[in-house]
């Protein structure tokens, strides 16, 4: 079985500064969720790892991360995709576990929870916070340059993670190879 890790905010959809609180701001990045059915149609499975200091915060409640999450999963469904697994981080960053990106807590707890290895799996993030928390799990990163990723793309490209334009890109290149 093949499985992939995808970053949520910046990624799927499209972030904010001010946080993503509510189903209704929670808005995709156009292709980004045609991307993830072509993934689930190829026989992916699909997860997300995603820090929600929104909720450490107290600027939304875990009704308000589950209607985003349901909303996502259904426009996907209407598309034809689906995620398998959403692991998350709710702590504020002032009290960080090892949960919260860059460490690979999360993504370690995925694995466990899934029975699947890390090692060798592609994880896509917009963040330098991503490729940390996937080279310390033993993943493959990638960069996509959307939400934060323009910001972090010649880091990236330094460090020799492939970068792309967007979550299509990257599934486009995968799905070729």
């Amino acid at each position: 079985m093949k499985w992939i890790v995808l970053d949520r905010d910046g990624v799927v959809n499209h972030d904010s500064p001010n946080y993503i609180k509510s189903a209704a701001e929670w808005q995709p990045i156009p292709g980004s969720l045609e991307a993830i059915a072509r993934l689930t149609q190829a026989g992916w499975r699909v997860c997300l790892a995603t820090n929600q200091a929104g909720l450490g915060r107290k600027l939304f409640d875990y009704d308000a991360f589950a209607a985003m999450n349901a909303k996502m999963q259904k426009l996907l469904a209407e598309r034809g995709g689906r995620v398998d697994a959403v692991a998350f981080a709710p702590e504020h960053p002032d009290q960080a576990t090892e949960l919260r990106k860059p460490n690979p807590g999360m993504l370690k707890d995925l694995a466990k929870r899934l029975g699947a290895p890390l090692e060798g799996l592609w994880f896509v993030g917009d963040s330098e916070a991503d490729l940390l928390a996937a080279r310390a799990a033993g993943m493959k990163p990638a960069l996509v340059k959307t939400g934060n990723g323009a910001t972090t793309a010649l880091s990236a490209t330094a460090q020799g993670v492939p970068v792309f334009d967007d979550l299509a890109a990257f599934v486009g290149h995968l799905l070729a190879a």
